[in-house]
C-alpha cells in the first residue's frame, strides 16, 4: 500500500499507518514524528525526512528511509530493524534494547546513548560515516560500529567519545590513535574473534548499500570497552 504524506499531522499519519499491516511506502515525507513507533508486523519504505523518533519503541518492523532522518531514530527500540540511506541526528538508538539501526551516512551527537542489552537481546548501529561526539555515552551493552568511509578529512568521531560507558563495545575502522577515550574505557585492536562477532553486521551493512564486504578485509579496526575498574559499573549494574 502507498501513503502521500504531504500536508498531514504527524497524528493524522500515524493513525493511517496503524491501520494497515505487511508493505507499505510513504510519499512526501516531511518531518512527521513517531513514525511506525512501536510497529511489530510492517515493512515502511519511507521516501522523503522522517522527524524525530522514527521507529521509536520498534518490536520488530523494518523500516528503510530513502533519504535522512531526524533526532531519536530508534528511541528504546525493542527488535526490528530501521536502514537510513542518508545521515541521521543527535541520539540515534537513544535506550536502544534490541534489533539493528543501518546507516550509509553520519550520525549527529549521543549515538547510542544508554544503548543496553540482556540475554539474547544485543542492538547494534553501524555507521558508515562519521558519529558526533558522545558516541556509547553511558552504554551498558550492544554494539556500536563506525567505519568513517566518507572521506571529508574530518575524523572519525567528535568529541568525549564513550563518557560513562559500563558495558557494551565500540569498532572504530582504523587504528583510532588521535581520538582521546576516558580512564574507564580500553582501547585495544581487534582480533580475529572481535571481527568475527561483527562480521555478519558488516556483511550486512555491505549488502544494504552495495558496499564490496573485502573493502574491510584489509583494514584494522579499534576495539573500545569498558575496564576491569570502571566506576560507573556500581551505579548501573547489580552485582
Amino acid at each position: 500500500m502507498r501513503i502521500d504524506a504531504k500536508g498531514k499531522l504527524f497524528d493524522a499519519l500515524n493513525a493511517e499507518i496503524s491501520e494497515h499491516n505487511g508493505e507499505l511506502e510513504i510519499d512526501n515525507c516531511l518531518g512527521q514524528r513517531f513514525i511506525a513507533a512501536g510497529a511489530s508486523a510492517k515493512q515502511v519504505v519511507i521516501n522523503g525526512v522522517p522527524g524525530n523518533a522514527l521507529g521509536a519503541y520498534l518490536a520488530g518492523a523494518t523500516i528503510e528511509v530513502n533519504g535522512n532522518a531526524q533526532d531519536a531514530v530508534g528511541d528504546t527500540m525493542n527488535a526490528g530493524k530501521i536502514v537510513v540511506r542518508g545521515n541521521v541526528g543527535d541520539a540515534v538508538g537513544y535506550a536502544m534494547r534490541g534489533g539493528a539501526i543501518y546507516i550509509s551516512g553520519n550520525a549527529g551527537y549521543r549515538a547510542g546513548i544508554h544503548m543496553k542489552e540482556y540475554r539474547e537481546k544485543k542492538p547494534v548501529i553501524v555507521i558508515g560515516g562519521r558519529a558526533g561526539s558522545f558516541l556509547g555515552e553511558y552504554q551498558a551493552g550492544g554494539i556500536i560500529i563506525v567505519l568513517g568511509l566518507h572521506k571529508d578529512g574530518k575524523p572519525i568521531l567528535g568529541n568525549f567519545p564513550c563518557a560513562g560507558m559500563h558495558g557494551g563495545k565500540i569498532f572504530l575502522r582504523g587504528d583510532a590513535q588521535r581520538v582521546v577515550f576516558p580512564r574507564q574505557t580500553t582501547r585495544r585492536a581487534a582480533s580475529p574473534s572481535d571481527m568475527y562477532e561483527i562480521s555478519s553486521y558488516l556483511a550486512e551493512f555491505c549488502d544494504l548499500f552495495k558496499i564490496n564486504v573485502r573493502e574491510f578485509s584489509r583494514d584494522d579496526f579499534t576495539v573500545v570497552v569498558p575496564n576491569s575498574s570502571n566506576p560507573y559499573k556500581q551505579m548501573y549494574v547489580a552485582n
